[in-house]
């Protein structure tokens, strides 16, 4: 298969123009290529520590879904949730040494799986894993963009004199065309004031992201230690009560709480020795959540019979019926930080793949250009927060998010694979 430094065809080549495109589609992206890119004046700033790194993927695995899905799950599994995300994380465990693996074979670059499909497989389906993941990405951050808008709008109604005088359209949404135009004010608004931070330079970014991830763990924590005093053991009994098979039901559906830990992958060229940071990052962050989430579901399942949980907010409604009111508003503050986030971090990994692809000439230049003070990908950032900005602010995108979800997790396992088993077989250079 071709490999050549200009990756782009070439129309003085003297072959027809179809043959020519085809060429191009199926060449791979030589490692030197990587190199001279790392090299380049376009350069991002290194600023990420190994802590940096791992509580990037931390902010961008738990959102406000640690207090809603677990107990969600354990309505139907039982004390056997505990179970369920323990096979999730297993399974995550092997997609995160995929990326750990190509993180420490790779050049300190941006790209991620897109970058690795390039090197490893060829142009066309690197441009396809990329065009994949945007289309996520985007609805993702619109979606999320309306959940957190959503839940400050309830906390701000734990106030009485603003409970029921907050209008729809501000945070809720309000629906026009039988649900397809939904009005929202705020989410664009969150969204703006995230993008501004972004902008401004990672260290800041980072600095916001670090206090809100360290703010949901130590939130997380304190509900922890709150509710192990109100663990009744006899919850425990039966632990799957509805068998084995559930539990692995259960097991699909709670996957999608740990997806995230792969924008540690993302960060690549602002790490400060990613060869060696980038797998501790990735691999550090997914098991910190296991253990998160495997807390969590203990004491919710040993407070309240798995039959008695709620279905919208079920921590919060276990602490409520043992008398702890306290620790709801907790949770309610725990899920603003935690959707906050994982909107921080879905927006920074947005930026970083469209500056990777446009210094690969796949989309116009101007997305590779890099602030010289700010050292940010300033127009890509832009762009990616309007687009998330006007969807989040018209469209009612909840429903498409979890259709393509599956689409782009289907994506993520094949592809990692295919890179690790087809870099066997390319020179490195």
């Amino acid at each position: 298969m071709e490999e050549a430094d200009d990756h782009r065809p070439s129309s003085s080549s003297g072959r027809p123009f179809l043959s020519g495109l085809c060429s191009a589609a199926l060449r791979r992206k030589p490692l030197g290529a990587h190199a001279s890119a790392e090299a380049s004046r376009e350069d991002l700033k290194r600023q990420l520590g190994v802590l940096d790194l791992v509580l990037l993927g931390i902010g961008a695995s738990i959102g406000a879904g640690i207090f809603v899905v677990t107990g969600t799950v354990a309505r139907d599994t039982g004390p056997g949730v505990t179970i369920s995300f323990v096979l999730a994380g297993a399974a995550c465990v092997l997609n995160a040494l995929c990326y750990a693996e190509l993180a420490s074979r790779f050049p300190a670059v941006v790209g991620g799986a897109y970058l690795y499909s390039y090197t490893a497989i060829n142009e066309i389906t690197a441009f396809l894993v990329f065009t994949q993941l945007m289309v996520d990405y985007h609805i993702g951050a619109a979606s999320i963009a309306r959940s957190l808008a959503s839940y400050l709008i309830q906390f701000l109604e734990l106030l009485p004199f603003l409970k029921g005088h907050i209008p729809s359209w501000i945070g809720h949404g309000e629906e026009f065309f039988g649900g397809i135009v939904s009005i929202n004010i705020l989410a664009p608004i969150l969204l703006i004031l995230l993008t501004a931070i972004l902008c401004y330079g990672v260290k800041e970014s980072s600095a916001v992201n670090t206090f809100m991830t360290t703010l949901k763990i130590v939130i997380v924590i304190v509900v922890v230690f709150a509710g192990v005093f109100e663990v009744d053991v006899t919850n425990w009994s039966p632990f799957m009560p509805n068998g084995f098979k559930s539990v692995v039901t259960g097991a699909t559906v709670v996957f999608f709480a740990y997806v995230g830990f792969d924008a540690v992958a993302n960060s690549a060229e602002e790490a400060k020795t990613p060869q060696s940071d980038l797998p501790i990052g990735i691999l550090g962050s997914l098991l910190a959540c296991v253990l998160l989430y495997v807390a969590v579901c203990l004491v919710i399942t040993g407070m309240v019979p798995h039959t008695l949980l709620g279905e919208d907010a079920p921590l919060a409604e276990a602490f409520s019926a043992k008398g702890l009111k306290f620790v709801t508003v907790l949770i309610s503050i725990g899920a603003v930080a935690g959707l906050t986030t994982t909107l921080l971090v879905g927006l920074y990994v947005q930026s970083r793949l469209y500056f990777g692809i446009g210094r690969d000439r796949l989309l116009p230049s101007i997305f590779a250009k890099v602030h010289p003070e700010r050292c940010t990908p300033l127009h890509s950032q832009i762009w990616v927060g309007c687009v998330a900005a006007v969807m989040a602010g018209l469209f009612n995108v909840h429903m498409l998010s979890h259709i393509l979800s599956v689409g782009t997790l289907v994506q993520n396992f094949n592809q990692l694979f295919s890179c690790i088993s087809l870099c066997d077989h390319i020179k490195m250079e």
